[in-house]
């Protein structure tokens, strides 16, 4: 009804439908359309015909006005809409790793394009968000990609991947992944955690023997306990990175490497809030830059581990 308004509206102002059309970049005959179905809502004749020519009806006169009303209070409507739509408060779920690695970033640009709009972050593990985000509790999570079917009606979009590597405290000696694993105890990244589980479908896939010790479900932690000399372990290369500052070895895995996806989780929106979409992009361009850094970084460590 809208539309057909502002079409009534520019051929009583143009006085003629095919200059209307030419505006509003319809035919004639669309115009014609509009305006007749108008017509029939409204119970009256808004233009006089006369052959070609229209003008404009003494109902039209009377009713032009009330239109020109209705598309302003219209259009301030949508200027209320899309204020609010910079304000208000959105939920999202991280896992620890993304909230020390990739959210900081992230959110500094965010607010500096959204400042009024108030960011809630839930920690959580992968599983757990995927729950929350199932059951419509959070705008979005940032995790790693699930070893699971998606259910209907989520969407996933991956933003970086993360290469797994060995980590060894600086006074271990092997130079191979196979004599570290077997010469040193094993700090086990959590099987609860979709991360973790990479790490044992690689160790069973490559028939690598470990001596388990432990099993921690914190990356960052499993950092701390390799450099204080307690074992080895396999994680994500983009939370040892700087490993010669960390007093960390860093050693590839080979050929048999694998990485993982982290991205972002979310329902399929049919229009999706500017908050949430510019929380989006935030994200994006964090992850493009953290992941172009981390190339460099990787390269310098793995030389230095494999001395």
């Amino acid at each position: 009804m809208i539309r057909y308004l502002k079409t009534f509206i520019a051929a009583a102002q143009l006085g003629s439908f095919s200059t209307a059309g030419a505006r509003l970049g319809l035919t004639q005959s669309a115009v014609s359309m509009q305006i007749r179905r108008l017509e029939e809502e409204l119970n009256c004749e808004l233009f006089t015909r006369v052959g070609k020519s229209v003008t404009v009806s003494d109902h039209g006169k009377q009713l032009l006005r009330t239109s020109e009303e209705i598309i302003r209070l219209f259009e301030s409507m949508k200027g209320q809409t899309e204020v609010a739509a910079t304000r208000g408060k959105i939920d999202i779920g991280a896992i620890s790793t993304v909230q020390l690695g990739l959210l900081p970033a992230a959110l500094a640009d965010f607010r500096k394009k959204l400042p009024l709009v108030e960011v809630n972050v839930v920690p959580g593990t992968s599983v757990q968000l995927m729950s929350q985000i199932d059951s419509n509790d959070l705008s979005l999570a940032i995790m790693i990609r699930p070893n699971l079917k998606m259910t209907k009606g989520l969407t996933w979009s991956t933003m970086l991947r993360e290469t797994y590597v060995a980590i060894a405290p600086l006074s271990a000696q092997e130079t191979s992944i196979k004599a570290l694993l077997a010469a040193h105890p094993f700090l086990r990244y959590s099987r609860r955690s979709y991360g973790g589980q990479l790490v044992d479908r690689y160790l069973k896939r490559t028939r690598l023997q470990v001596n388990d010790t432990m099993e921690l479900d914190e990356p960052m932690v499993i950092i701390e306990m390799v450099r204080k000399g307690l074992g080895v372990a396999i994680i994500p290369y983009d939370l040892a990175a700087g490993a010669s500052i960390r007093k960390l070895r860093v050693l590839p895995l080979g050929g048999t490497g694998f990485f993982r996806e982290i991205g972002v989780l979310q329902r399929i929106a049919p229009a999706p809030s500017i908050a949430v979409a510019t929380l989006l992009e935030c994200i994006e361009a964090a992850a493009l830059a953290k992941e172009e850094s981390s190339a460099a970084q990787l390269k310098s460590d793995m030389a230095k581990g494999q001395r």
